[in-house]
C-alpha cells in the first residue's frame, strides 16, 4: 500500500451542545501535556544560572498553556478523523460537547497569550521558541505531515522535543548544548513510542486515512524501525553526562533504562505481538518520565 493510496476520511463531528469546563480542559490533552510540561521544567532546572521561582513558574505555565493550545487546535483540525478512530471518538468535538469553532478560538487565544506572557515575563527567545513549537505542531505536523507521509511522527516529533529547550532558554536567553541534548533525547524517543501504539492501532489509522508506518510499510518494517530508533535512544539517554548536565549516577540509571528499552524493542521485533507492542508503548512513557525524573533528582542533589 502506498502513501498516496491512503486518503483522509471526512466524517463530520456531532453537533456541539456548548461544552463544560471539563470539556475545554480535555481539549488541552492533559495527559500528553504532563510529560511536555515536565520536560520543560527539567530544561529550566538544568539550565545554568539563577531564575526567580515566580518567573520559573510562569515559564512552565506558559509551556503548559502553549502545549494545551496546540492540542486544542489539533483537535479542531482532526475532528473528522477523531470521529472515526476508536481511541479518539470520545474527544470533546466528535462527542458533540464542544464545537470546532469554539475549540479553534480557545486554542488561538491560549497560543497568543502564552507566547506574549513568555516574552514579557522571561525573554523573547524563549517566547519565539514557544511560538515556533506551536506553529510547527499545528502547521507542519497536524496540517501537512500527519495525513501525507509515514514520516509524520519522525519530523513532527520535533514539536514535542522543544519544551526543554524553551525552559533552558527561559533561564539563559540562549540555546546551548545541554538544551540540544534534551531535545535530541525526546526527538528520537518519539518515533518508537508512537509506532508501538500504531502497531496495535493500525486498523484505526487505516480507517481514518492516516499513513502511519504500519499501514503503509507493514508491521515488519515498523518493528525494524522501532528497534533501530531504540538503539539510538538508549545511548542518547546517557548523553547528558557528557554534556555536563548530569553525573555518573544518572548515567548508570539512564543506561539501565536504555537497556530495558532496547530489550523490549528486540522482543517486539522477534515476536510481532500486539501484547509486546502495548508493553513497549507503556514502558516508553515510563522510560521518558524516569529519565527526566532522574535528571531532576540529579540536579536537586548535585551531580553524582
Amino acid at each position: 500500500m502506498s502513501e498516496a493510496s491512503i486518503q483522509p476520511a471526512r466524517v463530520l463531528p456531532a453537533e456541539a451542545d456548548g461544552g463544560e469546563a471539563s470539556d475545554f480542559i480535555a481539549l488541552l490533552k492533559p495527559r500528553v501535556m504532563s510529560l511536555v510540561v515536565f520536560s520543560g521544567l527539567v530544561g529550566l532546572a538544568l539550565a545554568p544560572g539563577p531564575i526567580h521561582p515566580v518567573l520559573g513558574f510562569v515559564a512552565v505555565l506558559c509551556i503548559a498553556i502553549g502545549a494545551g493550545a496546540s492540542g486544542s487546535i489539533n483537535m479542531w483540525y482532526d475532528a473528522d478523523i477523531d470521529a472515526i478512530m476508536s481511541r479518539t471518538q470520545k474527544r470533546p468535538i466528535p462527542a458533540g460537547k464542544v464545537s470546532p469553532e469554539a475549540a479553534l478560538a480557545f486554542g488561538c487565544i491560549l497560543s497568543a497569550g502564552s507566547v506574549a506572557l513568555m516574552g514579557l515575563a522571561l525573554n523573547w527567545l524563549a517566547a519565539g521558541l514557544l511560538a515556533f513549537t506551536i506553529l510547527f505542531y499545528i502547521g507542519i505536523y497536524t496540517m501537512w505531515l500527519k495525513r501525507r507521509t509515514t514520516q509524520n511522527i519522525v519530523i513532527g516529533g520535533a514539536a514535542g522535543a522543544f519544551p526543554p529547550m524553551i525552559g533552558w532558554a527561559a533561564v539563559t536567553g540562549d540555546i546551548a548544548l545541554g538544551g540540544v541534548v534534551l531535545f535530541l533525547i525526546i526527538f528520537f524517543w518519539t518515533p518508537p513510542h508512537f509506532w508501538a501504539l500504531a502497531l496495535y492501532r493500525s486498523g484505526d489509522y487505516a480507517r481514518a486515512g492516516v499513513p502511519m508506518l504500519p499501514v503503509i510499510a507493514g508491521r515488519d518494517e515498523t518493528r525494524k524501525q522501532i528497534l533501530i530508533y531504540s538503539l539510538i535512544v538508549a545511548p542518547l539517554g546517557v548523553a547528558p553526562v557528557f554534556a555536563g548536565i548530569a553525573g555518573i549516577g544518572y548515567g548508570i540509571f539512564a543506561g539501565l533504562l536504555g537497556a530495558g528499552f532496547v530489550a523490549l524493542a528486540a522482543k517486539l521485533y522477534r515476536s510481532d505481538s500486539d501484547k509486546d507492542a502495548k508493553r513497549l508503548f507503556g514502558f516508553s512513557i515510563l522510560y521518558l518520565f524516569l529519565l527526566l525524573a532522574g535528571l531532576l533528582a540529579n540536579w536537586a542533589i548535585g551531580l553524582i
